[in-house]
């Protein structure tokens, strides 16, 4: 059973390289949760298409199925002659780890994972930022005094986010009452927009009236409990305004594609170097979502407030706590 499936995983891998491409073409791999999760791996795929936009240089792009193909897809693209290859996401640093030592004239990109090799672009985006924003106009906007959190997978990125964003609400609104869930402990948390609803739902119901969802493809069902209930929630990755308008408060963007543009371009350019990047409010990396979809939710008060504290923040007025840098969480 095992060889059959790995038999299939190569095909897959395969077809995906079976155009008419030229080999130094770059290369994308998505984490699970398909590239058109309306979250991260989509953002990752409009960097791409912009690139292939602006330069006329094709990509070669491969979908995962499951944890399995990480290392099998890696290696075949890179046998194959694609350069520079980027993956999303943290799941794929085992992997990378592993396959950039064999390919040492290669260059690898990953997302969200420092890989300190010397063939490795690690893109990190400085999440809290954006987060403690969106936490602040939850704060802002709350009527009840309880905001919710929804994740996806239960691990330190994720907590990160939850860390920022609970004392952005404090610090719009004191002693506000916070409620958090994970969807779970296992990759298939990115993806389970009905265990995402129930969450949400379950919150709503405890009092809270906006919830921010963190939780690549399971976000969709999140902002769904929204809609359903009434509630007010915030998307993720992406601008999701449109999803729900007038329960989308706003999205918490993070400009994978941006990372992945620049990786590219950069190596077509002969400027690319290996090495940590990170991306924040500064970089415009990171920030929240303002348009026509949930403008008419907002004062043009509470606008100029949550513009006032990007600016803060970018200055060092505001200090975001980290998560991934101390591994707790302090009370705000």
């Amino acid at each position: 059973m095992r060889s059959a499936l790995l038999a299939a995983s190569a095909a897959a891998i395969l077809a995906a390289l079976s155009t008419s491409v030229a080999f130094a073409d770059p290369g994308l791999l998505y984490d699970l949760g398909g590239k058109f999760d309306r979250s991260f791996n989509e953002n990752a795929f409009s960097g791409a298409e912009r690139f292939k936009q602006e330069t006329g240089v094709n990509f070669l792009e491969f979908e995962l199925s499951n944890d399995a193909q990480r290392e099998q897809a890696l290696r075949t693209f890179a046998q194959n002659g694609v350069n520079p290859i980027a993956v999303v996401g943290f799941s794929w640093a085992p992997a990378l780890e592993k396959v950039a030592k064999e390919f040492p004239d290669a260059h690898f990109a990953i997302v969200d994972a420092t890989v300190d090799l010397p063939n490795v672009q690690s893109i990190e985006f400085k999440y809290g930022e954006g987060a403690f924003v969106v936490g602040a106009l939850a704060g802002l906007k709350t009527k009840t005094g309880t905001v919710g959190f929804v994740g996806g997978m239960d691990v330190p990125i994720i907590k990160d986010f939850a860390c920022a964003f609970h004392h952005g609400a404090a610090y719009t609104k004191p002693g506000v009452r916070y409620i958090e869930n994970m969807t779970g402990p296992t990759p298939s948390a990115w993806n389970d927009p009905t265990r995402g609803r129930e969450l949400a739902l379950g919150q709503y119901d405890r009092g809270a009236d906006i919830i921010f969802a963190a939780a690549g493809g399971t976000t969709v069902g999140i902002l769904q409990a929204a809609a359903d209930a009434d509630k007010l929630a915030i998307g993720v990755g992406l601008n999701q305004n449109s999803l729900h308008p007038g329960h989308v408060l706003t999205s918490a963007t993070a400009e994978v594609g941006l990372g992945i543009y620049l990786t590219f371009k950069e190596a077509q350019d002969g400027t690319w170097r290996p090495g940590v990047k990170q991306l924040g409010l500064a970089e415009k990396g990171v920030g929240w979502s303002l348009d026509e979809n949930n403008k008419p939710l907002l004062t043009d008060d509470e606008i100029a407030k949550v513009d006032g504290i990007v600016a803060d923040i970018i200055a060092g007025k505001i200090q975001v706590p980290s998560y991934i840098q101390t591994g707790a969480c302090p009370a705000p």
